[in-house]
């Protein structure tokens, strides 16, 4: 049966449109969570100096000549003036991330449809809300979310055929730093197409970086930063201005540590996976494998630059700050591995253990975030000395585990989502769950009956016995194709 076939066929299951009606609804559910159950931080660090630079350009028309983008806060101008009606700008405005996100999954959604399986496209929403550190950056009003989402939409609408150079550009214009990342992008996309003119792109973001500069402080090439630089602290190279972290220690930090380390908020993105993605079943008009390559190529960039700077690790927040793209290829390797099992006990268990920390840092990040950690890392003299040394390398007071050892009250609201995130972890582990145990009760059925001699019958798949029955060849490459494939792919649900 070919490809096409399956999907029309499972498409009309009534199990597989309550499955997704069902999966869309967490979705659905997660956002209306995290934008009115959690409390949100509007004035919080960077995004509150965001925030007052929007209200003094749009209340007061005075243009701020700070050091932060404007871009991103700009496009929040509607709810600002939503504001002035209902509420209060302040209300409307401290959902917009969230707001944006929204816009995000489903512009992925409505653009891959088509393309990709739905039940993989549909987890891959689920663990980009559920489990991963978006759910955290969505409380605040800070500058990531914007970027993220901008590259994400621009990149998947390049690879479905659309344009989708103009969202990049605009992302990485909110973000100046992550423009040596969209350089790695565009040479990537270069190297693939054979087309020079997508570095014109490159050009776009760097001339919008300068027009802003040159309109808010007279000067293309002033940026804002000058002599910008943390505190002096036990940590040997703090202090120092600009990218003058140490790139070999920055690389192990960002990577490796309990606190800031990408290997513990988000593992997905260190799972082998492009195999499985060339070897999706799916239709022309869309190359996952090019969309994986393009979101790695970028956070590759980000973590090159980020581990040179002063403030590699963000500071005082959830997570590596600045990496909150790298989320999307980590999302999207879980997704994929969910989707295609592997016949390996050992690799089935590393995704089971990537997923259950994924989907902890999600939960974590929404309902605790930071704020145990804070109060631990925080020197006591100075709010604003960050006890690097505590809060980034050890794991007792790491985000993640902090709230094991000192958790703080929650709010009803904050109760209720943990609650529904709960239900939701185990919708997606049970699956994965079930099969890694199956895996181990037959091979401890076969260690312990190893010695044994099996009947024909009951060594031999009824399929394949079908196969040596009517001693066709083809038969028997189909039966070892079926046995091949994981559940998702003999009943995948892609709705024409």
């Amino acid at each position: 049966m070919s490809n096409t076939t399956v999907d029309s066929v499972d498409s009309a299951k009534p199990e597989s449109r309550a499955i997704a009606r069902l999966e869309i609804g967490m979705i659905v559910g997660g956002l209306a969570g995290i934008t009115f159950l959690l409390p949100h931080g509007l004035y919080w660090g960077d995004g509150g100096s965001r925030f007052i630079y929007l209200w003094r350009l749009l209340g007061e028309k005075h243009l701020s000549e700070e050091k932060y983008s404007l871009i991103g806060p700009l496009f929040s101008t509607p709810l600002w003036q939503l504001g002035l009606v209902y509420q209060s700008p302040e209300w409307w405005c401290e959902k917009y991330n969230a707001l944006v996100f929204a816009i995000g999954l489903f512009v992925f959604y409505w653009m891959l449809r088509d393309h990709v399986s739905r039940r993989l496209l549909r987890r891959f929403l689920l663990l980009l809300t559920f489990a991963s550190m978006f759910s955290n950056h969505l409380l605040f009003y800070w500058g990531e979310v914007f970027t993220a989402v901008m590259v994400g939409m621009g990149t998947v609408c390049l690879v479905a055929k659309r344009r989708g150079w103009t969202a990049i550009v605009l992302g990485v214009a909110n973000a100046p730093a992550t423009l040596p990342a969209m350089a790695l992008l565009a040479v990537e996309r270069i190297l693939a197409t054979r087309r020079l003119r997508v570095g014109l792109a490159v050009v776009a973001a760097v001339a919008v970086v300068l027009l802003e500069a040159w309109i808010r402080r007279g000067n293309p090439f002033e940026t804002g930063y000058g002599d910008d630089r943390g505190p002096r602290t036990i940590m040997p190279f703090s202090g120092r201005p600009g990218l003058s972290y140490p790139i070999f220690f920055g690389l192990l930090s960002l990577l490796f540590s309990f606190g800031k380390g990408l290997l513990f908020f988000a593992p997905g993105l260190f799972l082998p996976v492009r195999r499985r993605i060339a070897g999706l079943p799916g239709r022309a008009g869309v190359d996952l494998t090019a969309l994986y390559k393009m979101w790695i190529a970028f956070v590759v960039g980000l973590v090159l630059l980020y581990s040179t700077y002063w403030s590699w690790s963000g500071s005082t927040f959830y997570g590596p700050r600045y990496l909150l793209f790298a989320s999307l290829p980590a999302c999207l390797a879980l997704a994929v591995r969910l989707h295609r099992r592997d016949s390996s006990i050992l690799t089935n268990t590393i995704t089971v253990l990537a997923l259950g920390l994924s989907l902890w840092v999600g939960l974590n990040g929404a309902v605790f975030g930071d704020a145990p950690a804070r109060k631990v890392c925080l020197e006591p003299t100075n709010f604003f000395v960050f006890e690097a040394p505590l809060c980034y390398y050890t794991p007792e007071f790491s985000a993640l585990w902090v709230p094991f050892i000192d958790a703080p009250e929650l709010t009803v609201g904050q109760q209720v989502y943990l609650l529904y995130g709960l239900c939701v972890a185990g919708y997606l582990m049970t699956p994965p769950l079930l099969a890694l145990t199956g895996q181990l009760l037959a091979r401890a059925w076969l260690l312990v009956n190893g010695g044994r001699r099996t009947t024909p019958s009951a060594s031999v798949p009824a399929a394949e016995g079908r196969c040596q029955l009517v001693t066709s060849s083809a038969c028997a490459d189909a039966s070892r194709r079926l046995a091949s494939l994981s559940h998702d792919e003999r009943f995948d649900d892609v709705e024409r």
